[in-house]
């Protein structure tokens, strides 16, 4: 059992609820702590910076994320939806527990470039989250595992269910004939690795992009050290995908209809490629319109414009 709501149809989340259930107060805490650029080393960089709400909460303006000082990352920023169904984080899947994630942008060079003895040092002077922490976690004394645990909150909370997809499901509306034929391509096409209805599936893969010529990026290669992983990079969430371009871990395409161009014209004998892209994919101009159709009815406007996760006043 969570205290959280999620469709019938879903199954239950992977990140245990039990040992930080989501309060009001804890959520706030979260939500403060997620959009406070003073966690960075110079204050000028939050979460929110790479994760905006009205973009499904990654960016948008660049192909990878940037940090203080104008520093660049080597990889564009994930989406942050449904993150208590994700068994692990991070396109390589180096983190397997939310709470922990935010560790790595705190403290990576390239992001905030922070110390966690700073962050706690500097929440501990503020008597406004003091308080905040007295009231979330019975402690006005901030420390590392309360801070993690309050983040945590607000990001689990992260739920997108109210997409035009969810609601034709409930049969609350209908699909136009061409919504309709895009979900019989999708099904036919794509559901093996985004599979419905969260739209990914916690696995890793390669999907036939070459290496960037950039950063050089091997993907989970460089967590597991397996050659069997070379290229492999987690499968993303597809919901509000309208909104959370550029795609792929590089970022390297603007456009959906860029994406289609890629998976329609994958050399299938490339090595690593998942085994459901070894069958080529042909699309006519007509069926890549209908299958960006029902991509657009996974856009839930709801969540993108859902005040309690806007930057709190």
């Amino acid at each position: 059992m969570t205290n959280i709501e999620f469709p019938d149809n879903w199954p239950e989340p992977i990140y245990d609820f039990k040992n930080n259930p989501i309060t009001e107060q804890g959520f706030e805490l979260g939500r403060k702590l997620f959009y406070d650029p003073n966690l960075s080393r110079d204050s000028t960089i939050s979460c929110a910076n790479c994760h905006l709400q009205y973009t499904g909460f990654t960016h948008v303006d660049h192909k990878v994320s940037h940090g203080i000082d104008g520093r660049k990352g080597t990889r564009n920023s994930p989406a942050l939806i449904n993150l208590a169904w994700n068994s692990s984080f991070h396109w390589d899947g180096g983190v397997n527990n939310l709470e922990v994630q935010v560790l790595n942008p705190i403290q990576s060079y390239t992001e905030m470039d922070n110390t966690l003895e700073k962050v706690i040092k500097y929440l501990n002077t503020w008597p406004e989250y003091k308080q905040l922490f007295m009231a979330a976690f019975d402690d006005s004394v901030a420390n590392t595992k309360s801070m993690l645990k309050a983040i945590a909150q607000f990001t689990s909370s992260l739920i997108s269910s109210n997409s035009k997809y969810d609601q034709y499901l409930r049969g609350e509306i209908d699909f136009s004939s061409q919504e309709k034929n895009g979900l019989k391509l999708f099904k036919k096409h794509c559901n093996k690795c985004h599979t419905e209805p969260l739209f990914n599936s916690n696995e890793y893969a390669s999907n036939g992009l070459d290496v960037d010529t950039v950063f050089y990026d091997l993907g989970r290669y460089g967590i597991t050290q397996d050659l069997k992983d070379s290229l492999k990079f987690r499968i993303p969430t597809l919901r509000n995908i309208e909104y959370t371009f550029p795609y792929m871990h590089d970022g390297r395409f603007q456009k959906l209809k860029d994406v289609l161009e890629h998976y329609t014209t994958i050399d299938i004998n490339k090595p690593q490629l998942h085994e459901s892209l070894k069958k080529p994919i042909i699309l006519n101009s007509n069926q890549k319109k209908d299958l960006i159709a029902f991509l657009y009815t996974l856009t839930d406007k709801e969540f993108i414009y859902n005040k309690k996760f806007s930057f709190p006043h």
